[in-house]
C-alpha cells in the first residue's frame, strides 16, 4: 500500500498503519513467505513488528481494513460500535468482493499478493478517483 500511495503522489496525504486483531503474531516481523514474495515483486519491505489493534486506532483512523469477515468482526469488537462505520474488508472495494486468500493456511503467497494488490488498487481508486 505504501508503494502504491507513493506511485499515485499521495505521500503525506494518506497515513497507513498495520495492526493485528489477535495476539498470535505480536512482536513478530512479516512472515518469511511474505518477505520473499515482496522481494520477488520488488516491493520494498517497510520494517515493522506486529502490534495489536487498539480502541484508540478506532478514533485515530478514518478506515480500519480487515482481510476477511472474521477479521472485520474482531476489529469491531476492539474499536466498538461508535467506529463500526470505519471497519471494512479490503476486497469489498473490488469488483469481486471476497475474503483475502490467507497464505498462513494455504501457503500460496502469490494468490494472497494478487488479492491484496487488487484490494489496495480498488480502495485507492474509490477513495481517490482519477
Amino acid at each position: 500500500m505504501a508503494q502504491m500511495i507513493g506511485a499515485r503522489g499521495l505521500t503525506g496525504k494518506v497515513a497507513v498503519s498495520s495492526a493485528a486483531a489477535h495476539t498470535d503474531e505480536i512482536g513478530n516481523p512479516p512472515h518469511r513467505g511474505t518477505r520473499e514474495k515482496l522481494m520477488r515483486e520488488k516491493v520494498p519491505l517497510i520494517p515493522h513488528r506486529a502490534r495489536l489493534i487498539t480502541a484508540e486506532d478506532g478514533e485515530r483512523y478514518d478506515l480500519l481494513i480487515g482481510m476477511d469477515e472474521y477479521n472485520r468482526r474482531d476489529i469491531l469488537r476492539v474499536v466498538g460500535q461508535k467506529n463500526a462505520h470505519k471497519v471494512k474488508c479490503l476486497l469489498d472495494y473490488s469488483a469481486h468482493p471476497r475474503p483475502i486468500a490467507d497464505s498462513w493456511y494455504t501457503g500460496n503467497f502469490d494468490e494472497t499478493y494478487r488479492d491484496i494488490v487488487e484490494g489496495c488498487t480498488a480502495m485507492l481508486d474509490a477513495l481517490f478517483p482519477a
